[in-house]
Order: C-alpha cells, then sequence, then structure tokens
C-alpha cells in the first residue's frame, strides 16, 4: 500500500481527489512491482498500471485535440494532428510527471529502483497516461479535463509553435543564418537495416563544422532529431 499521505500530497497537486485511491494506487504500480510481489495481498500479478496506461493514452489525445481544435479552431487536421504529436509525446509527459513528483508515489521492483525507474522519462510518461486513466475512471471526462487541461495550456503558450510541430530545422535555420549568413548542411553518414526497414543516421554541419548527429526512420525524422539536438547541444556561444 502507498502511505497514503504521500497519494494526498499528489491529489493536491492534481486538483482531484479520488472515491476509490485503489485506483490511483494501481495507476502508480509498476509491472516489476507486480510481478515481483504477486500473490501477496494487495499486489496480484495484473494489478499495475498498463491498462489504465492504455485509457489515459486515449483520454489525454481527446484532452489534448479539445483544446487545440478550441485554439487553432482553423487549422487543418493535418496541423492539429502534428501539432498534438508534439504535445503528447513521451519527453512532454514525463515532464509534466515530473512536475507532479509522480516518481515519489510510484510502487516499482527491485530491478527498476535500482536503475533509476522513478525518473525514467519512459515509466514517468506511462505512470502520467495511467492517473489520468485512473481519473476518467474515477470521475469521468470531466475531471480528467479539469486536472490536465492547465498544464497543457501552459505548455501550448509557453512552446515555440514551429517545435509544437515538430519543427526544428526552420528555427535552427533562422538561428544559423542569423549568426553565420549560411544555412545548416544535412549528410547522411550512416545506414541500417534492411531495404523495408531502414534507419538513418545524419549529421548536420553548421559553418563548416559538423554539430550534431540524429538518427530515424526516415532522413526526414534523422534531419529533424539532428536538427534539435545542433539547437539543445550546439556551441551556440
Amino acid at each position: 500500500m502507498i502511505d497514503p499521505a504521500t497519494l494526498g500530497r499528489l491529489e493536491e497537486r492534481l486538483g482531484y481527489t479520488f472515491r476509490d485511491r485503489a485506483l490511483l494506487e494501481q495507476a502508480l504500480t509498476h509491472s516489476s512491482f507486480a510481478f515481483e510481489n504477486q500473490g501477496q495481498e494487495g499486489a496480484p500479478i495484473d494489478c499495475h498500471y498498463e491498462r489504465l496506461e492504455y485509457l489515459g493514452d486515449a483520454v489525454i489525445d481527446l484532452i489534448a485535440s479539445d483544446l487545440l481544435i478550441r485554439r487553432f479552431g482553423d487549422a487543418p487536421e493535418g496541423a492539429l494532428s502534428r501539432l498534438r504529436a508534439g504535445l503528447v509525446n513521451a519527453d512532454r509527459l514525463s515532464g509534466l510527471a515530473r512536475a507532479l513528483d509522480l516518481g515519489e508515489a510510484m510502487r516499482l521492483g527491485r530491478g527498476e529502483e535500482s536503475t533509476g525507474g522513478r525518473d525514467k522519462p519512459s515509466i514517468l510518461a506511462d505512470a502520467y497516461e495511467a492517473v489520468f486513466g485512473a481519473i476518467y475512471m474515477d470521475g469521468g471526462y470531466d475531471a480528467a479535463y479539469a486536472a490536465a487541461a492547465g498544464a497543457f495550456v501552459a505548455l501550448i503558450d509557453a512552446l515555440p509553435m514551429a517545435e509544437l510541430l515538430g519543427d526544428y530545422k526552420t528555427p535552427l535555420q533562422e538561428r544559423v543564418q542569423a549568426r553565420f549568413r549560411s544555412t545548416p548542411v544535412y549528410r547522411v553518414i550512416a545506414e541500417h537495416g534492411p531495404d523495408h526497414s531502414k534507419n538513418f543516421e545524419i549529421e548536420v554541419w553548421v559553418d563548416g563544422r559538423p554539430w550534431a548527429r540524429g538518427a530515424g526512420r526516415s532522413k526526414k525524422e534523422a534531419e529533424q532529431e539532428a536538427a534539435r539536438r545542433a539547437l539543445e547541444e550546439g556551441d551556440w556561444d
């Protein structure tokens, strides 16, 4: 059982109080914990967050879609889809989970605990979705919307539109042109895998020097990843 005081602090941060706290506990239980404690009271093998994560993924997609279509009502469907993908990806969701301090409350198996599972982006993002699946189960869509809307509106307001759209090449090009009066050059440096499932590694050069590398399942995806890394990790001083 998770410490009730810990659950209470989480409910305060969420702005939602559960009628059935067992749902919240399940949302915070990793499968590694359930497996290691199977057969013990309160931890059956299937009492972990994966089913709630599945539901929460759909709930968060709906909330994000609702917010975006209200904010950008004239945007075409394709742009809205890209905006939503940029808003609810694992990096964003794990950041929102950290803001709620979900890691503090989670139940992890010994292996995950010892390898820093409380701060792993994939686990945090999954748990965040599971928590909103639990809120939906406990209080319905309106309750989930009320708990999530503020954080997502703040993300929409704070992030550059190009970043929400998953476009890092445009802001990189603008920065390079302003500083070096040139444009970035993208070069394929490696291809891996069979023709039907290739992975590409691309290096972006700025001012005649290699600045960052990115990998992806298409050249376009790898270029975007290289541009993102160049913006975040490049020497812009």
